[in-house]
């Protein structure tokens, strides 16, 4: 995948090049740091990029502030640091976390929607492909739970609605780790059997993981054509992102690239390579946590990754005079260390984008939670007056005559104080003339009702309201169950909306990568389980005994077609809609022949949360014809019993 990092444009300053590594680039290009080929590639690369990030980087103000909404952080001023000073105890501005509640339950009801596994499901395109369709669809969910893509597909949702939009990249990994075996050691004394052989260990490479990894790219990092809407960005000339690793790592990279990536070793100045297209960001701001830090005992590396549609005749790649995709990725905006077709069988840009507030127009559309900004800020500023009303009400207010009270007595905040006239006030009675307190009122007392609206108007706006959250509407009348099932259910299907369109825009899409990808670059044979919903035709296939069968690259080459997720999520309500017509149809004999009953019972316990029912079912080998009983006399038992006709049942069990 792509990884460029950006720093003086089109120029590779600061890299010492006297050194000759003697790389062997892929395509007969020579992409050595001082070449004109890799100064002109370089040139074209960072222009793009910066064409982008002049767009992008419009919108990094008001992400910073959702940022900060998010984080619940707020700056203080003098007067209140002066106040946490004197007293922590005592409240200040604070963010009230209602915007970060709100997409909680919004992501809570994405999760619930798509992560249940399998997370992507598919078929073969035709009645010869059925088992086919069924081996990919296994081999894509042990890529998906090794590689932990539900975390993945968190952060692409609540980028989506933090930022307007959530990218995530889809690439193909092999991860190699060690092995330590037994091996017989070879000797002509063991070989004649005179010693018994002895074993040594031994220890080899292998790998631990090959199939498709979800990347995450930050909003803050992504550089997308910005002459293209955001939902459709498969339809620009270009797509890249920064992403921050670390020089170590980059060798690693190169070491099992077979030589893919090159010029790593070319980083070996001091001090950091880092990009000028990776802006910091205020998510951490609250706990003083800042990157680029001089001092790092490790070699930070920015890597811009860039996907470009070019003709490779114009950038010197070639002599095809029609559009090919390319893959390009620049270390600290200096060096470029990857450069190669992109090759893909889907022939896409390996990117989805998730973007359910999308314009239909805009490169960069505005999110949910920027929509209930003005609103949360209402909701802080409401709260916050209020605290600081109060704070100011608690202290005495006081008038006072300092001629005649001691004043250091005064400002003593022990409680049962002593307070000391001087001496000119002594027996002159009327105290109360000196001291006075000054009478204070509590305009801001409306403002936690005003509140209670303004969360109202949040919810409302967002459709997270009460009852999808988890709470009861707070009403003096009594809700009817009626009237809570249709509020929530009318909440959900605003929610499904969502859901839906982010199916459309990025599951969809990256379902059909993940499968595109696997066919066409796995190498290695792989283990999948029996269980789920295909056991039954799965083990009628490779027999009722084994529970994991081995799957390799041949075994998943076929025309698919890709099960889209509606975007629903099954309520308490919705399963015992489905109990109330299992009975129906299970007292109707019509309806029996028509549907499949067991079918219909497995539904219902997968919606009441019954992961594994399929375990529990008898399969057709398995099965027990049923036993018609008839009752007769002993002595015409025995009479039949004598002819033949009749024989007793094996204490054994059933044949």
């Amino acid at each position: 995948m792509p990884y460029v990092v950006a720093g003086e444009k089109g120029g590779s300053s600061g890299v010492d090049v006297t050194t000759d590594y003697a790389y062997k680039y892929p395509n007969g290009l020579n992409l050595r740091p001082d070449s004109p080929t890799h100064q002109k590639l370089l040139t074209e690369i960072l222009s793009r990029a910066q064409e982008s990030y002049n767009v992008m980087s419009c919108r990094h103000e008001q992400w910073s502030d959702v940022d900060k909404t998010l984080t619940c952080y707020i700056s203080t001023d003098d007067a209140e640091e002066a106040v946490k000073a004197n007293d922590e105890r005592k409240p200040v501005s604070i963010v009230i976390p209602y915007s970060f509640a709100t997409m909680e339950t919004i992501i809570t009801y994405l999760m619930m929607a798509f992560l249940d596994e399998p997370i992507f499901r598919y078929e073969g395109a035709g009645p010869e492909d059925v088992l086919k369709g069924i081996l990919l669809e296994k081999t894509i969910d042990m890529q998906m739970r090794k590689a932990k893509a539900g975390l993945a597909l968190h952060t692409m949702f609540r980028d989506n609605l933090a930022y307007g939009f959530g990218a995530v990249a889809p690439i193909w990994v092999k991860d190699y780790a060690f092995r330590t075996e037994m091996v017989e050691r070879q000797s002509m004394l063991s070989m004649l059997g005179v010693r018994k052989p002895e074993m040594d260990r031994v220890q080899r490479r292998v790998v631990k993981y090959e199939g498709n990894r979800l990347i995450n790219i930050d909003p803050y990092h992504f550089l997308p054509d910005p002459n293209v809407p955001i939902h459709d960005v498969q339809r620009g000339e270009w797509m890249g992102w920064v992403r921050s690793t670390n020089k170590i790592l980059m060798l690693e990279e190169e070491k099992n690239s077979e030589g893919n990536i090159f010029n790593v070793r070319y980083l070996n100045g001091k001090g950091e390579y880092r990009s000028q297209f990776a802006p910091q960001t205020d998510r951490t701001k609250k706990y003083g946590i800042t990157q680029g830090q001089e001092g790092y005992s490790t070699t930070p590396v920015d890597q811009l990754f860039l996907y470009v549609n070019l003709v490779p005749k114009q950038w010197g790649l070639g002599s095809s005079e029609y559009p090919e995709k390319w893959l390009f990725c620049v270390a600290g905006d200096k060096i470029i260390t990857q450069a190669q077709p992109l090759g893909l069988d889907h022939n896409q840009f390996p990117v989805a984008v998730a973007a359910s507030e999308y314009d239909g127009y805009t490169v960069a559309s505005i999110s949910r939670m920027e929509v209930v900004g003005g609103l949360q800020n209402i909701l802080d500023w409401l709260v916050n007056s209020h605290i600081t009303n109060v704070r100011k009400a608690i202290n005495d207010m006081l008038i006072v005559d300092p001629y005649m009270v001691n004043i250091n007595d005064l400002k003593s905040p022990k409680p049962g104080k002593l307070i000391r006239l001087r001496r000119s006030a002594w027996g002159r009675g009327g105290v109360d003339q000196f001291v006075k307190q000054l009478k204070v009122e509590d305009i801001t007392q409306g403002h936690i009702k005003d509140a209670g609206v303004i969360v109202e108007f949040m919810q409302q706006v967002s459709a997270a309201t009460d009852t999808v959250q988890g709470f009861m509407r707070k009403t003096s009348e009594r809700i009817t169950a009626t009237e809570n099932q249709n509020t929530r259910t009318s909440a959900l299907s605003r929610l499904a909306k969502i859901a839906k369109i982010v199916s459309m825009q990025a599951m969809y899409d990256l379902g059909y990568m993940l499968a595109s990808h696997t066919q066409q670059l796995m190498d290695e044979e792989i283990f999948v389980n029996l269980t789920g919903e295909w056991r039954e035709v799965l083990m009628n296939t490779y027999g009722q005994d084994t529970q994991r069968i081995a799957v390799g690259p041949q075994d998943i080459q076929v025309n698919f077609d890709i099960v889209m997720k509606d975007g629903s999520v099954n309520t308490p309500d919705y399963l015992q809609t489905w109990v109330d017509m299992f009975k129906i149809m299970a007292e109707n004999p019509l309806l029996m022949q028509r549907f499949d009953i067991v079918g219909v019972f497995k539904h219902i316990a997968k919606l009441g949360g019954a992961k594994d029912v399929d375990r529990f079912e008898v399969m057709p080998q398995q099965q027990v014809p049923p036993v018609q009983g008839q009752v007769a006399p002993d002595e015409a038992v025995a009479r039949e019993a004598e002819k033949g006709n009749l024989v007793p049942i094996p204490t054994g069990g059933m044949m």
